[in-house]
Formats: C-alpha cells, sequence, structure tokens
C-alpha cells in the first residue's frame, strides 16, 4: 500500500525543494526546463545535435573496459553497448562511495534512475535511455563515507588513508566482520548480508572496485550502468574544460553572478567557487590547485608549476586532475550524453547555481529532477497507528505539534480558551466605544489591558495544556515512539537507514516493491507499507 504527500505537506524539505517541486517561475532562468516527458524529448534532442560521435566512441570503451571482468546482466551489457548509437541518452545519479551504500536515500536514488530510463523508453520507443549510476570515487570527504546505520547502531570504518577515497585500500575492512555478524544476527537473510558485504569489500582491493562490485549486485538486473570517472580516457575529453578552468577561471566568476540572483530570491546556496576549481591526484593525495604569479602551487605542498609546465602535465596526465564540486557536473556533462540528473534537495540547489557556467562552456545543461523520497512502515506499526487514531499525516507533525494535538484529541477537558478570548474582546469593545467619545487619550489604555488580559489566558491555556500533558504521558508517549520509529532523531528515515535493515526483514524483494511503486515524476513523497517489515 502507498500513500503520497505534497512534499509542503511533510515539512521535511527546503523552500527552494517546495517552490522547485511545485515549478516555481522563480526558477526559469536557472534551468533548462522543468522535468515532463515531453522536455526530456526536447532535451534529448538537443544533446544529440552537441555530442560528438568519438565521445560516444570513448565513453563505450571505457565502459567495456571497467566491465571486462565484471558479471552483469546481459541487460547492462546491452546498455553499453546502445551508447555506440546517436539514438541513445542517459539519465544519471551520482553519489559518494558510502561503505554498504549508506543511507536509504541512495537506493531511492538509483530506482527513480531505473524507473524514468524505463518510462522514457516505453513512451519513445525511437530512442533508447540508458540509467547510469555515477561514482563518485575522486571525493576526498572519507568522514562522511565510513559508516552506516544498522537498527540505530554506527557500524564504522576508521582508517587514517587520505586522497581519493576510491583508491583507499578495504584490508582493514575485515576488523568489521565480528560486528557485522553480531548485528545482522544468524538468520538466512542476516548471513546473506555478511556475505554480500564480504564479498564486496574483501574480494575486492580498493573502495571503488568494492562498491562497483555492490551496486551491480543489487541493480545489474535492471539494467544499471556503473561508471567510474577517473579514467584517463575519459579525462581526455575534458581537457579543454580542465584548461580554460586553469587559465581564465570562468566558473568562478559565473557561478558567482548566479549564485548571487539566487541568493536574491531567499534561497540557500550550498557551494562557493574557487578561482581554480581542480585537484591533483599524486600519491594519494587530492592537492588543491592555486595560481601565483607566474606559477600553479599545490596547496600544503612546496610542488609548483610552471604554466608550460602544468599545461603539459595536463595534456599527458589528464587522469590526475581531479573536478571539485563545481566542475564535477561540467566533466559529467561532457562525457555522457545525458538529459537528466536525479539528485536530491541539496543537489539540486548547486546545480542551480551552474547553468551560466554550462552556457558559457557551450554544453547543454540537463533537466533537474529531484529523487523519490519514501518512507516506509509495517502492517504491524499501521495497526498500532489504527488503535490510537494516528493517520499518517500526523507524523510529519514535529514531536511538539503531535503531543499538543494528541492531547486535545484524548483529553476530557476542554482547553481550548478561544471562546473566552472572544467574549473578552466583545467586553472590550464597549470600553473601546466609550474612551472613544469621552476622552480618546484613554484608548490606549483600554487597548494596552485588553492585550494584558488575552495574553494572561493564552498563558493559562498553555499551562491548561501542559499539565494534561503531564496527566496523559503515558498515552501521548506510545504516539511519540511510533513517531520515532519513523523519523528517527526527528529526521527523515531514508536519512538514517541503511538498506540492510530493510533487507533483512524482506530480502531483496523490497527493491522490486520500491520499483513497482516509485514514479519519478510524480512529485509526490510516498509513504510504503511493506507486510513484512518490521519498523
Amino acid at each position: 500500500m502507498i500513500d503520497c504527500f505534497k512534499y509542503r505537506e511533510t515539512q521535511h524539505f527546503s523552500e527552494l525543494v517546495y517552490d522547485y517541486v511545485e515549478q516555481s517561475e522563480s526558477f526559469k532562468e536557472f534551468i533548462s526546463n522543468f522535468p515532463s516527458y515531453e522536455n526530456l524529448e526536447k532535451q534529448a534532442i538537443q544533446k544529440g545535435k552537441s555530442y560528438l560521435k568519438a565521445s560516444r566512441e570513448v565513453l563505450v570503451d571505457a565502459l567495456k573496459s571497467q566491465y571486462a571482468y565484471a558479471e552483469t546482466s546481459q541487460k547492462t551489457r546491452d546498455n553499453i553497448e546502445a551508447l555506440s548509437f546517436e539514438n541513445t541518452f542517459t539519465i544519471t545519479t551520482g553519489h559518494q562511495l558510502n561503505l554498504f551504500t549508506g543511507p536509504l536515500y541512495f537506493i531511492y536514488k538509483i530506482i527513480s534512475t531505473l524507473n524514468l530510463a524505463e518510462e522514457m523508453n516505453e513512451k519513445y520507443p525511437d530512442k533508447n535511455f540508458v540509467p547510469i549510476y555515477w561514482m563518485a570515487s575522486e571525493d576526498h570527504d572519507f568522514d562522511e563515507i565510513n559508516f552506516f546505520n544498522f537498527k540505530r547502531k554506527k557500524i564504522q570504518w576508521n582508517s587514517d588513508q587520505s586522497g581519493a577515497v576510491g583508491e583507499f585500500n578495504t584490508e582493514t575492512l575485515e576488523d568489521l566482520i565480528p560486528e557485522l555478524e553480531e548485528v545482522f544476527g544468524n538468520s538466512k537473510r542476516g548471513q546473506d548480508l555478511v556475505q554480500l558485504f564480504k564479498k564486496a569489500y574483501l574480494e575486492h582491493s580498493t573502495l571503488f572496485e568494492a562498491t562497483f562490485y555492490l551496486v551491480n549486485q543489487l541493480f545489474q538486473s535492471y539494467g544499471l550502468v556503473v561508471i567510474e570517472p577517473q579514467k584517463s580516457s575519459l579525462k581526455r575529453l575534458f581537457i579543454d574544460e580542465m584548461k580554460t578552468d586553469l587559465l581564465q577561471q570562468k566558473a568562478s566568476d559565473c557561478v558567482e553572478e548566479q549564485s548571487e540572483r539566487l541568493a536574491d530570491k531567499g534561497y540557500k546556496l550550498q557551494v562557493n567557487p574557487r578561482e581554480i576549481n581542480l585537484f591533483y591526484l599524486k600519491e594519494n593525495q587530492r592537492l588543491r590547485i592555486v595560481q601565483e604569479e607566474n606559477h600553479f602551487q599545490l596547496v600544503d605542498t612546496d610542488i609548483r608549476f610552471t604554466k608550460d609546465e602544468f599545461l603539459e602535465e595536463l595534456e599527458n596526465h589528464p587522469e590526475r586532475f581531479s573536478p571539485n564540486v563545481i566542475m564535477r557536473p561540467l566533466y559529467q556533462e561532457k562525457i555522457l550524453p545525458n538529459i537528466c540528473y536525479i539528485g536530491g534537495g541539496g543537489e539540486l540547489a548547486y546545480w542551480l547555481q551552474l547553468k551560466s557556467y554550462f552556457d558559457s562552456q557551450n554544453i547543454p545543461f540537463p533537466i533537474l529532477l529531484l529523487r523519490n523520497s519514501v518512507m516506509l512502515y509495517s502492517d504491524k506499526t499501521e495497526k498500532k497507528m489504527k488503535n490510537l487514531d494516528l493517520n499518517l499525516s500526523d507524523l510529519f507533525l514535529s514531536p511538539n505539534q503531535l503531543a499538543d494535538k494528541r492531547t486535545y484529541q484524548i483529553t476530557d477537558i476542554k482547553i481550548d480558551f478561544s471562546q473566552q478570548i472572544e467574549h473578552l474582546k466583545d467586553q472590550f469593545s464597549n470600553l473601546h466605544q466609550l474612551a472613544h467619545r469621552t476622552d480618546q487619550s484613554f484608548e490606549g489604555a483600554v487597548a494596552a489591558q485588553e492585550q494584558k488580559q488575552i495574553n494572561g489566558l493564552k498563558h493559562l491555556e498553555k499551562r491548561l495544556l501542559k499539565a494534561q500533558k503531564r496527566k496523559l504521558k503515558d498515552e501521548i508517549n506510545r504516539v511519540l515512539s511510533i513517531q520515532d520509529l519513523l523519523f528517527p532523531d526527528e529526521g527523515l528515515q531514508e536519512r538514517t537507514l541503511n538498506f540492510s535493515e530493510v533487507y533483512a526483514d524482506c530480502g531483496p524483494d523490497f527493491i522490486d516493491i520500491l520499483k513497482e511503486n516509485l514514479k519519478p515524476l510524480s512529485g509526490e513523497f510516498a509513504c510504503i507499507r511493506l507486510n513484512v517489515y518490521n519498523t
């Protein structure tokens, strides 16, 4: 069973997300177009005019090399082959290499991408649409990705390695196996999860290889193509844009100007450009590049290059140059025949800062789509909610709002003082008329006394509500415990739970359930009941 809510009704997203999903006119200047089937087809036509056949050949060769020794589905291999054709386009999502996929929304991102590609293939059979997961293997923020949660227990990988996380050696992850065996338990599915972790992380030497294996295992049957962007052949396609950033530093000016326009509309900015938006990869380090007078300096080192030396390095070893958060989207859109990027609210926010930069580089800006968001709950939880006369919509309230609402519902005392306040206003109405007729200077004193007494009644109402909440504490806690189950730490479930917690109860079928129920263009938040799920 599935229930859907407007994003604004959930009270858990930013104003930017609400406005974007509602297709506010305020975004028109920052996007290519809003997501729809028709606009996606138009985007494909535009992309087809600019994407080079030679780039397709490089892309397909790189993917075939990456998948050469991988066990994957024929559907995925067919999708890779289809990228050779001029009528094939991609729909892409990207994410960091979180340990064991990290939070649940990683799964939702990929399912949104799979479903939109399927829907476009059905609607426009004269074209091919391939779902892509872009691995952020060059990211270097290890603390963001080195853990996942299982039933509120944090499973964390500690390592002193540095540099691009995709190159991290996974050998020390063997130390987590005893902990995983304990938390996953002895059930068949628990043992399956341990084996999946072992195969991914202990039979592959780097985090990139492990994540590639894991995502391929989970989604290969649906034809997902995983791309690892840190390849010399792919980076070579991007040399001109990297050279432009080093020498002309256009990104900084374009993004700053567009960011100011977004900020003027009241939206919070996600990223700030640098003068140079590239890192240099060297010996397990990802080093920031700055220009100083007539040379390029690698920050926190003594390494420097003259302009000619650095351009020669770029030409000979493009794989050593790593785009930051500003340039990565441009790199993605340069090497892929992409028409749509699917991401979360934060990602949409920083993509919205980039269109003028894309325009300056003559690369089509993709259509942006907010990924599906989901709350999962069980039939057991639904029964508890029915017994308490609790609606799904109630759970989106803050805990204090929910406690107040529940108190009003079950108390046998009338807490609402609005009738008394209206009666008080009627009494003061006569005083206002009297003051106006006799001494107008007295009107201010009458108004002040009226407000004082209204505030006193409101204060008494709050005290009575607080007293009733204490009296009904056990009943209210039953409701709040359900809310905490589905909104851990007062946040969305998808930002905390890992897929393993759902897998332990449902097995791999939960991915099929999500695929069958999630509609990427619906623009709604989904609540899905799983009959065999314990939350």
